[in-house]
C-alpha cells in the first residue's frame, strides 16, 4: 500500500498505473530503496480483489481505487460471462 499511495500522491487516482511500473521506496530506513513492481502489484490485486478482506478492500477504496468493490456474486453463470458484465 505504502508504494501505491505514494504512486497516488505524486501522479492523482485517476492516473492508472502502468503495468510494466516499478516504484522505489524506503522501507525500515535502510539507505538503499526497495523496488516494487507496482503496475504487476496492482494487476494481481485487482485479479484476486474477491479474496481480500473487507478490510484490505476498504484501504484500497480510501486511496480512491474505484474497482476495490467486490465482484458481483457467482449466480452459477459461467465465468466468461461474469467476465463481461463484471
Amino acid at each position: 500500500m505504502t508504494t501505491l499511495t505514494q504512486w497516488i500522491e505524486r501522479e492523482g487516482a485517476h492516473r492508472p498505473v502502468p503495468r510494466g511500473h516499478a516504484e522505489e521506496i524506503s522501507v525500515g530506513g535502510k539507505t538503499e530503496p526497495v523496488v516494487v513492481q507496482l503496475g504487476v502489484w496492482i494487476s494481481n490485486t485487482r485479479a484476486r480483489r474477491d479474496r481480500h478482506t473487507q478490510e484490505q478492500r476498504d484501504a484500497l477504496r480510501e486511496l480512491g481505487v474505484q474497482w476495490a468493490e467486490a465482484r458481483l456474486p457467482d449466480l452459477g453463470w459461467p465465468t466468461y460471462v461474469r467476465k463481461q458484465i463484471a
